[in-house]
């Protein structure tokens, strides 16, 4: 028994060794009927064997687990988005915003930026055993059991890794492997995949596993993230990666200055088009681990990566009609609507016209021939009109003057760029619109609860706004279109189970203009409950750190509507959280209220972030840049030479992370 054993593990460490030649060294040491008749054998032991069954077996990897419902996963650590440049200008400016932050030389990992589907996959003592799609940053959709079908994902590692990390990529579709299966579909007469980017996306919620085996995707690694991970830079990192078994794109490039970050995106737009897969750009990030920590993030996207994007395909079309769409804000919003023209592997209907002054600037007419690009290979956009191709009989378009809903006269405030429709709580689609943000995963997160289905509510009259959610009874909803008995279940547990969310969470759902996930945090922070934030006036709002003037004013306003008042007080009466938690409140003082405080070098007893935590929860404000406003710096080891040269200029404090931690006891 103990020689069958051997020979199962045999077979098993052969297979994945040529899997790895095949899939990530893309260096064949077998055939492939040499690889499949190893693979039988291995599969029909396995079979007279069960009791050496091993959920990581080569064998494995055909798939066959289905999943109904994907289960959603939160992220041990935040997958952000890049912030996008267009121009070798922007890098410069990024590089200037970087560098008054970072003293050192700074070096770039320059990587290509690979068009598919993004996810995160959890190693714990070398076995995969989670993996996580993007979904909104925060949380995704666990998808183990197809990636696990995708050969160049490693099920067990080998090397020196360490015990726990998260590592993330990209799922792809080769177009070698698109193009063959869109012939097979025109041969059994149905239609083709429309893009690899799509279609790799779309595999991952396949429900039967079996079916994604059977797709040629592969997983292209290039960022890890945990604790402990005794790795200095990027580009260490994508090496030790490639050691430890993932398929890192080999493209990958180390450079000593902006200029050679330059030289490497020049070539790779000009070289792209030979690549065996999508790309749209290049991603560069600062080498440096360490100066990334220093850099930090705001609350989109980190400091320390750009993403250049190649020049977006453009073609044109005819403008057929301009049609107005009303936002949850009652903003207006004019779309084009074309002829439909295939653009970037998708076919092209809409595109935004922004506002009145877009139109206006490009003198756009309805029966134009119109440019149209992706911008960013994701939104379309009209970039102008081909004016030799102009009607004679073409009039100019005159912007509406009543909402396209409920006619109401449109308003324009001063240094706005938007019309908007001021009936607040009388025009519908701004009512489903803010009750639809309430629902949303970043605010309440009600599940069983989707966009159609408050659509379908307030059409049949069962509710008028949010507060009336938590009115309604299972016998209301079951009549409703699709809403069988379970559905009707799922949809009362989850409005009830949302009066849990807690209180910054509430006040971004309650979708005040210009008060995103950042500044509820700050604003919940500030004044702990509904009540003290409502009592407030637009100067108080103004002391409050980073709100200006727009917010303050949107604020104030949202709480002098006698029937914004009236919702409160009825969410209250329902037990949705309005006030901070014991548990959030815990550990805030004004200690360091005033404070303006920056947080440079490497510590010893406590992370970077711990300590700009701790700064905000005793009510001073972290600052990145040194300046005449700065109350004092807390430095660890290696403080940038010339940080500390303006710190002593102007006669800045510098105390240490003891003397700090002394002083907030």
């Amino acid at each position: 028994m103990n020689n069958i054993k051997q020979h199962i593990e045999k077979l098993r460490e052969e297979l994945r060794q040529h899997n790895y030649n095949y899939y990530v060294l893309d260096h064949a040491t077998i055939s492939d009927y040499e690889f499949d008749i190893k693979l039988k054998e291995l599969q029909e032991l396995e079979a007279k064997h069960p009791e050496f069954f091993d959920a990581n077996s080569p064998s494995q990897r055909v798939g066959g687990e289905v999943t109904k419902n994907f289960e959603t996963i939160v992220h041990e650590h935040r997958m952000y988005s890049l912030d996008n440049s267009y121009s070798k200008e922007d890098l410069l400016d990024w590089e200037k915003r970087i560098k008054k932050i970072v003293d050192d030389d700074i070096q770039y990992t320059c990587e290509l930026k690979y068009d598919g589907a993004s996810i995160s996959l959890t190693y714990e003592n070398g076995i995969l055993v989670r993996a996580v799609t993007r979904g909104d940053g925060f949380q995704g959709d666990n998808v183990t059991a197809n990636v696990k079908t995708i050969k160049s994902v490693p099920l067990l590692l080998k090397g020196d890794f360490p015990p726990k990390f998260d590592i993330r990529g990209e799922i792809v579709l080769p177009f070698e492997g698109f193009n063959r299966m869109n012939e097979e579909r025109i041969e059994i007469g149905e239609e083709p995949y429309r893009n690899p980017r799509n279609t790799a996306s779309g595999s991952l919620k396949l429900q039967d596993s079996a079916e994604v085996a059977k797709r040629p995707l592969e997983c292209l690694l290039y960022s890890l993230t945990g604790n402990n991970l005794d790795i200095e830079t990027q580009f260490e990192s994508l090496e030790k990666a490639r050691q430890w078994g993932f398929k890192v794109p080999k493209a990958a490039k180390l450079t000593h200055s902006i200029d050679e970050v330059i030289d490497f995106v020049d070539y790779w737009n000009e070289k792209r088009h030979t690549l065996p897969y999508e790309t749209d750009g290049v991603v560069i990030k600062v080498n440096d681990l360490q100066q990334q920590e220093e850099l930090g993030y705001t609350a989109k996207a980190p400091r320390w990566a750009m993403a250049y994007k190649f020049k977006a395909e453009q073609v044109s079309t005819r403008l057929n009609s301009i049609t107005y769409q009303v936002g949850r804000t009652g903003a207006i919003t004019p779309v084009a609507n074309l002829e439909p023209v295939e653009l970037a592997g998708t076919t092209v209907k809409r595109a935004s016209l922004h506002n009145a002054d877009q139109i206006e600037k490009l003198d756009i007419r309805v029966g134009d021939e119109v440019y149209v690009e992706k911008g960013g290979e994701i939104i379309p956009k009209i970039l102008g009109v081909d004016l030799t191709k102009r009607p004679i009989d073409s009039e100019s378009t005159k912007y509406i003057t009543n909402c396209p809903e409920c006619f109401t006269e449109l308003v324009r405030e001063e240094g706005e760029a938007q019309h908007y429709c001021p009936n607040y709580n009388g025009c519908k689609p701004q009512i489903i619109g803010r009750i639809q943000h309430f629902i949303s995963r970043k605010a309440m997160d009600i599940e069983g609860l989707g966009g159609e289905t408050v659509a379908l509510l307030v059409n049949e009259g069962l509710i008028a706004n949010y507060s009336d959610l938590y009115e309604l009874t299972k016998e209301q909803v079951i009549p409703l279109e699709r809403m069988a008995e379970k559905s009707a279940d799922n949809l009362i547990n989850g409005i009830e189970a949302s009066k849990a969310i807690p209180f910054e969470r509430v006040l971004y759902a309650l979708g005040v203009r210009y008060v995103g996930e950042t500044v509820a945090k700050k604003l919940a922070k500030h004044y702990k409950s509904i009540d003290a934030l409502a009592k407030a006036s637009e100067d108080d709002l103004l002391n409050v750190d980073e709100i200006g003037k727009k917010i303050a004013k949107s604020v104030s306003t949202f709480f002098s509507s006698l029937e914004n008042i009236i919702m409160i007080n009825r969410l209250k009466q329902f037990g949705v959280q309005l006030e901070l938690s014991a548990e959030a409140l815990f550990g805030q003082t004004d200690k360091l209220k005033g404070d303006v405080i920056v947080v440079t070098g490497v510590f010893e007893t406590i992370s970077r972030n711990e300590l700009k935590r701790l700064i905000e929860d005793n009510g001073g404000k972290v600052s990145g840049s040194i300046s005449s406003k700065t109350s004092y710096i807390v430095a660890g080891n290696n403080m940038g030479p010339s940080k500390k040269i303006k710190a002593e200029s102007l006669g800045i404090i510098i105390i240490n992370e003891y003397e700090f931690l002394q002083k907030i006891k």
